[in-house]
This record gives structure tokens, sequence and C-alpha cells, in this order.
């Protein structure tokens, strides 16, 4: 059998990973794509691409019939899923095959016995591979609690949550199910016992249509946020201290593999304590996200595989071994600081330093990149947020975690707020550099200060003068008299040149400088001296002790946002206008709409009394939910959306009237 022309039905990073391997094989690609994503990289990268119209999953990527008749209308011979939407959907495998298309991917029967998560928690259990119970919600009582739901159709995250209270179980089972739905077209949701703390190990596998099974070697995913992965690595620091446990984690995911005859790549999750005794969790009937740590360790280009497997032909007559160490992180728009909020918008710039290869295996030290954005990109609200994967490829652990966090310290990513700064704190805390990773590990250590800034108050303050010393550089550059004066230059004492800007981590700020014929005089930072100013770089010369240190920083503009990057950390800023615009204020108490979205549900009325942190109304977005609270205790006095209605980001949702605010009027 011969594949020449394969279609992804999917979007974003993972069609464009598989496309380059397509690439490399000489086969043909073929695209899908929503109205959101016309622009994006994936679609101009594919030989041909097919819209999909719409844009919610529901209208798009999930609409089976859609993408069989592109592959057909686009001459493709395969279809790839990709990871999430259609992914694990043992009926769109069928109908592909039954259109008469290769499906890469496991047998039909492997995805309905897989597919279901209480079905195959129960097979496994049969097979001998050590299980979780599962427990039915209805059946859920206080001796059980805590308790994770989780949907049974798919993972990544979607419609899972914690109830500690018995009380809340009926409303978490029902936004779970919402979640659910949304994400993978189906409802159903199960219970199990939550573990508070754990590792999440898994074992990738990949068998052919020959008999032959590989446990091509384990990951560590434990570090999440909202059940989802966020830093993941080969091989697992746990799995390498405990001896005999690699064996016996092999041994059951191919125990696991073999009950269901699988084929292609899968995945299967167990969660392990300390001692090195785990139980299975789930078997992900695809590829995963973080799969690029396992071919850095191994050497294989998975996709490959996946392919040479998909058309009948065995796997290498020998598995290989397993090379250095790789951590991969996920690059997400979103805000750790604020309850990880997503965030929306336009990627105008994203470059990681170090980059030696983008979707390929490293065959040296180095760092891996695989984006699904590039420069200018838009990320709307209708899919996940996550931006790119960084992988760094090393000979040692403790080497592939400082070359990861030196990258993303060092990465120029302008326009959306990310976790990057998280993920730097993360991979230099000494726990994690101990190999002391577990599913709790931001609730051991504390979300408030691994997501604090990277830079320093006393660094972002030299970052914005560098932004005051470049904005007027760039206005020099520009004046059509005089333009080789420097900026901001008197030749006579006279008033301070003043600039404003507005720091998402602390505010306003002013600031007030002269260039004299003695040099930079900055109010409040004494003994500053100014080396260069251009529109695009300011050199400084910072005082300490014993002298003074040189310091670059590099400055892009685009529009009111000011990018201020260098060693110390980045710095992004709103510049200031010289009058504010009275229509631009909003109310005190005012509910401002974090992201763009729809009103799902309205919990209060107008003139009802509220309390602080009382839900009033919740939002859709990238695939979550997302809760808008009351700020403080008072009277609902303004509700400016319904059930169902579409809105921007900043638009006033709602206005609460403080009790602090009575009798100040």
């Amino acid at each position: 059998m011969e594949i020449t022309n394969v279609l992804v039905a999917n979007r974003g990073e993972i069609a464009r990973r598989v496309f380059a391997t397509c690439r490399r094989m000489g086969i043909g690609t073929v695209a899908v794509y929503s109205d959101a994503d016309a622009a994006s990289p994936h679609v101009a990268e594919a030989d041909a691409a097919i819209r999909l119209p719409g844009n919610t999953p529901g209208e798009t990527y999930l609409r089976a019939e859609l993408i069989i008749e592109a592959a057909l209308a686009a001459g493709a011979d395969a279809i790839h899923p990709g990871y999430g939407f259609l992914s694990e959907n043992a009926d769109f495998a069928r109908l592909v095959q039954e259109a008469g298309l290769v499906w890469i991917g496991p047998p039909v029967s492997a995805i309905e016995q897989m597919g279901s998560k209480v079905e195959s928690k129960k097979m496994m259990d049969a097979a001998g591979v050590p299980v979780l119970a599962e427990l039915d919600p209805a059946e859920v009582t206080e001796a059980h609690l805590p308790v994770l739901i989780k949907a049974s159709a798919g993972g990544g995250g979607r419609g899972m949550r914690v109830v500690r209270e018995l009380a809340d179980l009926p409303g978490q089972l029902e936004a779970a199910r919402r979640e659910s739905e949304s994400a993978f077209g189906d409802p159903t949701v199960f219970c199990e016992r939550y573990l508070e703390t754990g590792r999440h190990i898994e074992v990738q596998v990949m068998a052919d249509t020959h008999g032959v099974v590989w446990a091509v070697g384990e990951r560590e995913c434990s570090i999440q946020r909202r059940h989802q992965k966020v830093v993941e690595e080969a091989p697992s620091p746990l799995v390498e201290r405990v001896g005999g446990m690699r064996e016996r984690l092999f041994e059951a995911a191919r125990l696991a593999t073999e009950a269901i005859g699988y084929e292609g790549a899968g995945t299967v999750e167990f969660l392990a304590d300390e001692k090195g005794d785990f139980f299975f969790l789930e078997m992900n009937t695809r590829l995963q996200v973080e799969h690029p740590v396992t071919e850095q360790v191994t050497g294989l280009d998975l996709v490959r595989l996946q392919l040479q497997v998909a058309a009948g032909r065995p796997l290498p007559a020998k598995q290989p071994g397993m090379r250095g160490h790789s951590i991969e992180v996920r690059l997400y728009a979103e805000d750790p600081a604020h309850d990880w909020q997503p965030q929306s918008g336009t990627v105008h710039r994203i470059e990681i330093p170090g980059t030696i290869g983008e979707f390929t295996v490293l065959d040296q030290p180095g760092v891996r990149l695989d984006t699904g954005v590039v420069d200018g990109s838009v990320v709307g609200v209708h899919y996940d947020p996550m931006l790119s994967k960084v992988i760094s490829f090393a000979e040692t652990r403790d080497e592939a975690a400082h070359l990861l966090a030196s990258a993303l310290q060092r990465a120029k990513i302008h326009g959306l707020v990310t976790n990057r700064d998280l993920l730097v704190r993360v991979l230099r805390h000494p726990a994690f550099l101990a190999g002391d990773t577990d599913t709790a590990f931001f609730a051991t250590h504390g979300l408030e200060n691994l997501s604090a800034p990277l830079v320093s108050d006393d660094d972002e303050k030299l970052a914005i003068v560098a932004a005051a010393l470049s904005d007027s550089a760039a206005n020099r550059a520009k004046a059509k008299v005089s333009a080789g004066i420097p900026t901001g230059w008197r030749n006579l004492p006279s008033v301070a040149q003043t600039k404003s800007y507005e720091s998402r981590i602390s505010g306003k700020h002013e600031v007030r400088y002269r260039i004299t014929r003695t040099g930079l005089d900055i109010e409040g930072l004494d003994g500053l001296e100014l080396v260069e100013a251009t529109p695009d770089s300011v050199i400084l010369l910072v005082p300490w002790e014993r002298g003074r240190v040189r310091r670059r920083f590099e400055i892009a503009r685009y529009g009111d946002l000011v990018a201020v990057d260098s060693p110390l950390g980045p710095v992004a800023l709103r510049r200031l206008p010289r009058f504010e615009d009275p229509a631009d204020q909003v109310a005190e108490g005012s509910l401002l709409a974090p992201m763009p979205g729809a009103v799902i549900r309205v919990g209060a009325e107008v003139g009802a009394r509220v309390e602080k942190g009382q839900p009033i109304l919740w939002l859709e977005a990238m695939k979550m939910e997302h809760t808008i609270a009351a700020p403080a205790a008072g009277i609902l006095t303004e509700l400016n959306v319904t059930a169902g209605q579409q809105v921007e980001v900043g638009a006033v949702l709602a206005v609460v009237h403080s009790d602090d605010n009575e009798g100040q009027e």
C-alpha cells in the first residue's frame, strides 16, 4: 500500500508537524481550515487547502463528513487525525476507511475499546494491568471524596473537575459535561478517586501490522495546570531512580497494547507514587502533544513510523536505545497569575534563541521549536491557547533544563501575555532540578511565586527608562529639522522631558529626564549613564558599588505596545497618551470581559445583593469555561449581557456597587 497525499484533519502546530515529515518523505499535503484559521501557517504550508465554513470546532474540525469530502476533493489517499478533535473518534476512523482512504491511526476496534475510559479500565483490569476504580457519579458519597470528574471521550484537561464537597458535585458534573460536549462532541463523564499527589508517567508504544510491539520509552508529565500538562520530559526522573520500574512499566504498556490488538502510535498513561507503584489511567489512541521528547531521546521520527505502519510496513528489526535527556514546555497564551486566564490577539513576534531545528529530531544539544504561530499570527477564542512547544535536548537533565530556561528567558514573544515566566521559574526551581515533581507541584511550591515576573522591580525601571529613551530616539529620527541632534538635548537648563507608560506588572510609570552637556539626568535614578539610544536599542551604564555595568535593551513597538527585551527579563508596556480620553474611563466596580467569548450563563439579577467572589456570569472561550465573579460585596447595579451573547475583550459586562463605597458619594 502506498501513501502519496495526506490530509491532516487538524490545525496549528500538529498539522505543521505532520506536514514536515510528509515533506521529508516526498508525500503531498492537504490542509483543512476554519474561517478563523484562514491565515494560519498550516494553511500556507500545505500543497492544497480546503475551507470548512464556520469558526467553532462543532462547525469545522469536528465535522467528519466535511473533512472526508475535502480529502476526496483534494486527491488525498490518507487522513492523519493529529490530536484532539476527531483523533480518538471511532466513527470518524470507520468513515475514513469506508471512503476508501487510509486511516493513519489504530484499528477502529482499538479506538472503540479505549475510547470509553470507563470500559477501558475494566479491560485493563482483566488484562492484569493495575487500575484505579471507576466511580458512577450517581453513587459518589462523602467517603469517596475528593473525586475527579473526567470526560470519557477525550483528554487535555477538558471536562475535568476536582470535587471536594458533595454539594458541589451536581454543578461540577453539569459544567464538565458542557466542556466535554464542546470539545469532543460527547458529554459522557465519569468519576474516580482523586490522588492529591502523584507522578504522571506514560509509555509511548508503537505497534505494526505484523505483530511487533515496541515500548519505545517513558515520559514524565507530572507538572500540570487544570489537569493539562505544562512540562514534559524523557526519561522520567522517578523511573531513573526506582530500580526495575521501567521494566514493569514497559511490560504493563505492552500488555495493554496487545490486549486490544493495537497498531500504530499510542500512549499508555499511569499514575505512580514515589515507591514506583503505578495505576493505569487511560490509553490515548493517537500521537501525544509531548511526543517530541521521546523522539529526541530515541532519534525516531514517530510521525514517519505512523505513516509507514499505516502503509503496512514492518517496524525496523531493532528498537533504538535511549540517549541524553529532553524537556518540553508548552508555551500558552495565558496569564498564570490571574487564574490561567487565556489571552487572544496578535502575536507580533516570536523568536526563541538557540533554536536549531523546527519539527525535526535534533542530533546535537540545542532547542527545537514546534510552533503553530509565526510573526503576525492571530490567536482567537475558538481553540486551545497553546502557541508553541519549546523542546531542549542535551546530554544530561540539568543541561537540558538550563538550556531551555535560558532560551525562554531570552525569547522575544511580543503581543500577548504568556506563561513564559512561569516556565522559566519551574525549570530553575530546586525541586524540579532535583527531580521532585508531582501533580501538586504548583500547590506545593506556590503558584504566586512561580508565576512572578522574571524581571525585578529595579530592572523593570531600567527597561522603562530604555523604552522612553528609545521612543525619543524614534521621534527624533522622524524629525524633518536637526534630526542629528541627540533626542531630548537642551543647551540650557529646561523642564524635564516626560513619558508615561503602563506596565502589566506594576501599573503606571512616569519617566522624567534631561539630556544635557554633562549627560543623562533621570529623576529618581542617579548615576545612570547613556551610551547609545536608537529607535531599536538602548545601552546604559548602570552604577553599582564597584563601578558600572553595561546593559543593552532591545525595543520593539506595535501601536501603543512597547516590548523591551534584555537578559534581565522581558517587559511589556503600554505607551500612555499625554491626555486621557474621558470616554475611556469605566465606573468603579465594573466587571470587564477578560477575553472575547460567549456568555453561557448568568447567575444574578440587577438589584441583587452579591458577595465577594460570587459568580455573576460564565464565559466560554478557548474550549474552557471562565467564571466572572463579584470583586467585592455589594449590589449588582448593571448587567449588560444575556446568555448566548458574544462579547469583546474589555466590554463592561456588569457593575457591582461595593459596600465600601457607601457614604462616600
